[in-house]
């Protein structure tokens, strides 16, 4: 298994461009901030039916599959993990606000589009293919990839 270090050592080759390293710095978290937000506007009725309870924030399908990206950064490393969950925390809180004034897979949408064109933009300036093109558990490492950049060592 791979360690944390090697991931992101391994994510770096194609991320030395200094602009597309400040354009994933926007739009991996813009990304990330969107597919919550997509998740959080699949219907949740089978969700509401089994977890008891009212509660908005985990009664939606992006709870669950949060729980399985945490555990992917649990097994390689706590802390990072941690700061995931923050970030996690702080999508769905910030998504449940925007859905009460305007329909959040519209808006979640268009983030994921234009972040997604920001990104291929970069790479094109980089002169390097997305690393998730060569193993897509590299969709997974970028978030974790930009907060150890932005907030230091895991």
């Amino acid at each position: 298994m791979r360690t944390l270090e090697t991931w992101f050592a391994e994510y770096a080759v194609s991320h030395q461009n200094k602009t597309n390293i400040l354009i994933h710095f926007i739009c991996v978290p813009a990304i990330y901030f969107s597919i919550v937000g997509l998740l959080m506007s699949i219907p949740n009725g089978f969700l509401a039916s089994i977890i008891p309870g009212n509660n908005q924030f985990i009664e939606n399908w992006a709870f669950v599959v949060l729980l399985f990206v945490l555990f992917f950064y649990v097994r390689l490393s706590v802390k990072m993990a941690l700061q995931i969950l923050i970030f996690s925390a702080l999508c769905i809180i910030a998504n449940y606000y925007i859905g009460q004034y305007a329909p959040l897979w519209m808006v979640s949408l268009g983030i994921f589009m234009a972040a997604w064109l920001g990104q291929f933009y970069g790479h094109k300036l980089e002169g390097k293919k997305p690393s998730f093109l060569k193993d897509l558990q590299f969709l997974l490492i970028g978030p974790g990839w930009v907060i150890q950049k932005m907030f230091g060592k895991k």
